[in-house]
């Protein structure tokens, strides 16, 4: 038997995450993904794993149900910074860690309560807040 294993593509394995990444944002399972799209879950896993590649109206159905533009699943993808304009450390660095604190758990959930807060002086209450507790902690 012949093993042709061929190692998943970078921009489709970023794709993938960044489908999960929306996905689990909105609190949505991959069987509900699937059923809006007319596929199985396992076909929603191996996009996200990026072993699938996600064809073009696939991904614009994909955007529609997630509520995002089709650019949000190349936002930081790998060979991005090759175009010709201005690309600093810092804007990689930060939208990383937005990407991170929304992959974890705490930041999941503190998100998806934050965003249910109807009224904008109790969210700028509660940024006030956590500011000054993460203040705190440096200073320790």
């Amino acid at each position: 038997m012949i093993e042709n294993k061929k190692k998943p593509n970078p921009i489709d394995i970023h794709v993938g995450s960044r489908i999960r990444l929306r996905r689990t944002m909105l609190g949505m399972s991959q069987e509900k993904l699937g059923e809006s799209l007319g596929i199985t879950f396992q076909q929603i896993q191996k996009y996200e794993k990026g072993t699938n590649r996600v064809g073009a109206s696939r991904l614009q159905n994909i955007s529609s149900i997630l509520n995002v533009p089709v650019s949000f699943f190349f936002e930081d993808a790998p060979g991005e910074g090759l175009s010709s304009g201005p690309s600093g450390m810092a804007e990689a660095s930060s939208s990383n860690y937005v990407v991170d604190f929304l992959s974890s758990s705490e930041g999941l959930q503190l998100n998806r309560a934050f965003v249910k807060i109807g009224d904008p002086k109790v969210r700028r209450k509660l940024v006030d807040l956590v500011k000054a507790l993460a203040a705190e902690a440096e200073a320790e």
